[in-house]
């Protein structure tokens, strides 16, 4: 009596099936680019309902993994997102936003003072208008140095950033010459 083993007959039947479904499979490739094929395959599973039983379906993504998909900087961006920083470039466009705030909030009471002073009914005082103009002058000085300091991290953001990133530079002058306005002498 012969023996006879049945797997080996099942894995021929089934290699044979899967020989068929290549041979199909690569019929309908030809002439097709890689990318509507895989498409192809990807709608007929849905249309089976392939998809409908997955685990998490119906449920949001879990973007914080998405990072893993980030290949070679994927530590890079883990390592920021756990220490709650950003990249370089984001961290300097925040740096000059706060810079030109506290710039502004530099020069806020200055032109509320000049205000005050030229609307109150009694003329100010000439020991109160030679401080006030003291107070601009230096405030002026240190407003222009403020706005070239922050034109220099501008520059500096511009030269390391795509183009959509950058941002322009202030106009110093046209700054300067609308504080002087808003702070004439007393």
């Amino acid at each position: 009596m012969d023996f006879i083993d049945y797997r080996k007959g099942a894995e021929k039947k089934s290699t044979n099936q899967n020989e068929e479904i290549v041979r199909k499979s690569a019929g309908r490739l030809r002439g097709r680019m890689r990318r509507d094929y895989i498409e192809e395959i990807i709608q007929e599973a849905q249309s089976k309902g392939e998809f409908d039983n997955l685990p998490g379906a119906g449920k949001p993504l879990n973007l914080d993994e998405e990072y893993e998909l980030a290949g070679e900087k994927a530590m890079a961006y883990h390592l920021l997102k756990e220490n709650n920083a950003a990249p370089a470039e984001i961290e300097l466009i925040k740096e000059i936003r706060a810079l030109r705030k506290k710039a502004e909030a530099k020069i806020t009471p200055v032109i509320h003072r000049g205000k005050t002073l030229r609307n109150r009914r009694i003329a100010p005082f000439a020991s109160e208008r030679a401080a006030y103009n003291e107070w601009v002058e230096r405030a002026t000085v240190e407003y222009e140095k403020d706005l070239r300091e922050i034109n220099k991290r501008i520059l500096t953001l511009n030269i390391s950033v795509p183009p959509a990133m950058q941002q322009s530079f202030l106009d110093v002058d046209r700054l300067l010459a609308e504080f002087r306005a808003a702070c004439p002498q007393l």
